[in-house]
């Protein structure tokens, strides 16, 4: 029989489960695997986006800026800053946007402080605001496919997304939803950054027939909070087609259309014809002139039907823009602002010998004027006042316009130059 082993009431514990006696190979094996944890640590960490980012969010809140209630009586210079990525001038919660290089910044709209930063070490394709918050949108190797989006207010993170983009877009926002458009390829983004559609190239289709057609150059695209506008050139066809969907279809692979027509009006074979808006149930679309007749605004209905025309009384610029304000879309032309109403876009007035895009101070909308900025009605068009200002470095570039409470923003020739009373 085996021999019983005796309980010693004064064993301890280590003396009952002492520990197996390790090897020097053990203690190697176990040394080869901290180092290589920490090596891979170190590798994921120089390859990952966190190593080129720097975000330094506001120490203290943005004091709200109080609207205006009167216009200033004169003009001088306050600060500029570079501001290369953005189209137009922007604001957001209080403070003054730029975007240049790789770095999103929120300014103190009176000094040009630097409230809050965001940088990476990838170049800007563009910036966006609207409803308190910015998006940047950086360029990797699978294009513009990389967007964050700050809090207007503090700067902190609040949303990002990747995905495949084209090397170059556009960045625009409705109220509701961000549109990025590129040559071949557009996205509709929630306030979230979650996409509702995508339409054009697919990269990687799970069913590559859930495009409408394939092959297309995408020229100009406007979005609502109900349809998107999509001016597109596609093989085969002698003109540009008009297509309208809708921006948030129940699977944002599918693209869900209200109409689609290759244009058969005068112009829709020339270069140049651009989107200017799209409501709940109309489009406006300019049309380059022919040699038999005028360029004009041409009004279509959501099914991409032609409805009316308004010809022009001459070309518009490359530097067009479309600025909402009120009920009116704004569109600066070139040299002109003419007001469209936003649901019909019948012209209501138009503004000669302007310089650029307008915006809102005090209930009447500015618009820059060689010497000064123009204060006019909303309502009719007509003058009521020039602010005298003397630009500093001006070449004749389009102006942006923007207010932050008491400062008037100029974005032009990739800076941003905020104004105050002299």
């Amino acid at each position: 029989m085996p021999t019983r082993q005796r309980w010693n009431p004064t064993a301890t514990l280590a003396d009952v489960l002492a520990p197996e006696r390790r090897t020097r190979a053990d203690l190697y094996a176990a040394l080869a695997i901290a180092i290589f944890v920490v090596i891979a640590i170190v590798v994921v960490w120089s390859i990952s986006d966190a190593r080129g980012t720097t975000s330094e969010p506001a120490t203290h809140p943005v004091p709200q800026a109080v609207p205006a209630e009167q216009l200033p009586t004169s003009l001088r210079e306050l600060w500029h800053a570079p501001d290369g990525a953005a189209r137009r001038a922007l604001t957001s919660a209080g403070v003054a946007v730029t975007g240049d290089g790789g770095t999103v910044a929120g300014r103190n709209p009176t000094t040009g402080a630097v409230v809050w930063k965001y940088q990476r070490d990838m170049p800007l394709c563009g910036v966006e605001a609207q409803y308190g918050m910015v998006i940047g949108t950086y360029r990797d190797q699978r294009g513009c496919s990389q967007t964050t989006m700050l809090s207007g207010e503090s700067g902190a993170r609040k949303a990002e997304r990747s995905s495949y983009m084209d090397r170059q877009l556009t960045l625009s926002g409705d109220g509701t939803y961000f549109l990025a458009q590129g040559p071949d390829r557009l996205e509709v983004w929630r306030s979230d950054l979650v996409r509702t559609l995508e339409y054009g190239y697919v990269d990687a289709p799970v069913n590559p027939k859930t495009q409408p057609r394939t092959g297309c150059t995408l020229l100009s695209s406007v979005s609502s909070s109900s349809r998107v506008a999509v001016l597109e050139h596609c093989p085969g066809e002698g003109a540009d087609r008009l297509s309208v969907v809708n921006p948030a279809p129940k699977d944002a692979t599918i693209p869900e259309e209200y109409g689609s027509h290759v244009l058969t009006e005068a112009g829709a074979s020339a270069d140049g014809a651009r989107l200017i808006g799209v409501s709940d149930n109309r489009v406006a679309l300019y049309l380059p002139g022919t040699p038999t007749g005028p360029p004009k605004f041409e009004i279509y209905d959501t099914n991409a039907n032609a409805l009316a025309e308004n010809p022009l009384n001459g070309p518009v610029a490359p530097a067009m823009t479309t600025t909402r304000i009120g009920s009116a879309d704004l569109v600066f032309t070139g040299d002109s602002l003419i007001a469209l109403n936003a649901s019909t876009f019948d012209i209501l007035w138009a503004v000669p010998n302007v310089l650029g895009s307008p915006a809102l101070m005090a209930d009447q909308i500015l618009v820059p004027v060689t010497g000064g900025i123009a204060a006019i009605s909303p309502t009719t068009g007509a003058q009521t006042t020039v602010i005298p200002l003397q630009r500093s470095d001006y070449h004749n570039e389009p102006i942006s316009l923007g207010v932050v409470g008491n400062t008037i923003l100029e974005q032009r020739g990739g800076q941003l130059h905020a104004l105050g009373q002299s």
